[in-house]
């Protein structure tokens, strides 16, 4: 629910500033009339005045200005009195912050003013504005109309008599039946209830009617201003989000003072609660609703626990659909994003620890040597989900530290094809020439393996893993996890209308997975057909297309296998293209003699 603060005597604690006071310079002698006095009618005669001194470095015979904020109950009979003979007076008292007022009482010793005005500051005193003028003649003096007979005016002449000449009061009330507030804290409501300063203008005396009758004293004796005690009623400015106040700096006791600095609930923090607290900006801030009484909380930003702070973004809270639009703060833990939700360069995310550990993400563990420098992003060293590094050409394994199955001379520049129709020596690039000690995997290109790597004899059942929770496969193992629906020779009109770029016999020396695509190095044996890249009986690379929902390249090209290739090129990179219209057939001898024939003879 919205909160609301006790009200309290804002003038408690603090001393008011005046333009004079009474025996500054010197002991001053000054008259006025009794408070029984007032018991009587006036026409009665008003009884002798009393004299005496005023000197404000005399405690005894001082009227200063804190006299008028001081505990009435326990000061009843003390006062702050003017300079005698002045006009104009100025009564002003400056708060530390902003604070609600709700209304004003002063109670006068001398006859109240015959004009005065009741004026309020909300920028530290730079700017002035008039929350009621007070006239025995609101039209004469202010140009205004009279609150008695216009409700609403910014005039009252209710509380400018002379009579009583001493105690008369006068009262502002900034809530009245003019001005109805349904809901304290909306702007129109802060912007005439809120104040920093507040100040009296005191701009014309008036004599109090005793004095028509002869005085013995001289009247300049009675000219002065005097007021027993200035109450401002108020609290402290919260915003509906907190319910008591404290001192700003937090040092001190004062009984019964109106402390500023607020004590917030709803998440939301500042001297009035004005804000949100550092990690509770996922929407907008709000003041409370006082008409409704919703809280309007300040809600917490998703940063899994690794933010300190977070800040409101309105172009993220839009794009959310006004849901969330947090943005995390100088993430910690090597993590980064909104909402602190994934590694930073150069660390992957532990699968097997929850999202708000400290220790989520993990450094890459990359061999400098295998690793390439140029990612999709250059300062990525290892991909932020699996922790995979990213190789340069020919290199494998998840942290770049080897040569893939066909490559040899692991190096600075990576490694280099074998010449061979299947793998040689890593480290002398000798072909191997017998089967019986080397094993042979029937790999799929791309896929969820990065590289194909030698599987021990007496592996068991469970899925090979890479490193922690990241798992690859193998076709050998799972022939289900791979499955392509291969291109078929079909009548001679099907294979002229796919118009293919080239066609050529070549064995597949190795496939790797770039991260970005897949390569394949072939040596071409035999060209029957070329198009605009030029194709020549050496090692070269292809570059399938196709990925399938199980996440493995299409069609399946072996190493070790021979195959006829048949598909379209890119003119403008020079690749050979591979996707699921090409036609991809391990070689038999006699698919040379019909592809040739087609060729020849079929496709004009």
């Amino acid at each position: 629910r919205s909160c609301n603060p006790p009200v309290g005597n804002l003038a408690t604690g603090r001393t008011p500033v005046t333009l004079t006071t009474c025996g500054q310079n010197s002991t001053e002698l000054y008259c006025f009339y009794l408070d029984q006095n007032l018991l009587h009618q006036v026409s009665h005669g008003c009884g002798q005045p009393r004299c005496t001194k005023c000197n404000a470095n005399q405690p005894g015979n001082s009227h200063l200005p804190a006299d008028m904020t001081d505990d009435f109950f326990a000061n009843p009979i003390s006062w702050w009195q003017s300079a005698q003979g002045v006009h104009r007076e100025e009564i002003r008292l400056d708060f530390e912050t902003e604070f609600y007022l709700t209304h004003v009482i002063a109670v006068f010793k001398s006859p109240r003013p015959a004009a005065m005005v009741l004026e309020r500051s909300q920028d530290y005193g730079q700017t002035w504005r008039p929350y009621k003028y007070f006239s025995v003649n609101c039209t004469a003096t202010f140009g205004l109309q009279d609150d008695l007979i216009e409700e609403g005016s910014m005039c009252t002449s209710r509380y400018s008599d002379a009579v009583p000449c001493t105690r008369g009061e006068v009262i502002y009330r900034a809530l009245s039946p003019a001005n109805k507030i349904e809901d304290p804290y909306s702007p129109e409501a802060q912007d005439l209830l809120k104040l920093t300063n507040l100040r009296l203008l005191l701009l014309k005396r008036q004599e109090c009617p005793c004095h028509v009758s002869g005085l013995v004293e001289k009247p300049q004796r009675f000219a002065h201003y005097a007021i027993y005690d200035l109450i401002i009623r108020g609290s402290c400015f919260c915003n509906g989000h907190a319910e008591e106040c404290e001192l700003a700096n937090r040092t001190g006791v004062m009984e019964n003072v109106v402390h500023g600095k607020c004590v917030c609930r709803h998440n939301t923090a500042g001297d009035h609660c004005e804000k949100c607290a550092p990690l509770y900006n996922d929407r907008p801030w709000k003041p409370a609703d006082g008409k409704t009484g919703a809280p309007n909380e300040c809600r917490k930003c998703r940063c899994h626990n690794h933010a300190d702070s977070c800040h409101f973004d309105l172009s993220v809270w839009l794009a959310s659909g006004k849901r969330s639009g947090g943005v995390c703060d100088n993430c910690k833990h090597n993590t980064e994003g909104h909402r602190c939700q994934r590694c930073k360069p150069g660390y992957y995310r532990d699968r097997g620890k929850p999202m708000s550990s400290t220790e989520v993400c993990k450094p890459c563990t990359c061999q400098p040597m295998g690793s390439a420098n140029a990612t999709f992003s250059r300062s990525w060293r290892c991909h932020p989900k699996t922790g995979f590094c990213y190789c340069k050409p020919g290199v494998a394994g998840p942290n770049c530290d080897r040569c893939l199955m066909g490559y040899w001379g692991f190096g600075e520049n990576g490694c280099r094809p074998c010449d061979c129709a299947r793998d040689c020596d890593q480290h002398t690039g000798n072909c191997f020439n017998g089967y019986d000690n080397e094993p042979f995997f029937n790999i799929p290109v791309g896929g969820r393996i990065p590289d194909l790597v030698p599987m021990p004899t007496n592996e068991s059942e469970d899925e090979w893993k890479w490193n922690d929770h990241e798992q690859g496969f193998s076709a050998l193992r799972h022939p289900e996890k791979c499955v392509c629906k291969e291109k078929v020779l079909g009548s001679v009109a099907d294979f002229c209308q796919m118009k293919y770029a080239y066609v050529i016999k070549a064995r597949i020396l190795s496939a790797h997975d770039k991260g970005t695509h897949a390569e394949v190095v072939v040596k071409v044996k035999k060209v029957l057909k070329s198009g605009k890249v030029k194709i020549a009986r050496s090692n070269r690379s292809i570059y399938p297309e196709s990925w399938t929902n199980r996440g493995c390249t299409c069609p399946i090209l072996n190493p070790g296998t021979d195959y006829l290739i048949a598909g379209q090129e890119d003119s403008r990179t020079s690749k050979l293209l591979v996707n699921m219209n090409s036609l991809v057939k391990p070689w038999k001898a006699y698919l040379e003699k019909q592809v040739s024939d087609i060729l020849q003879t079929g496709c004009k």
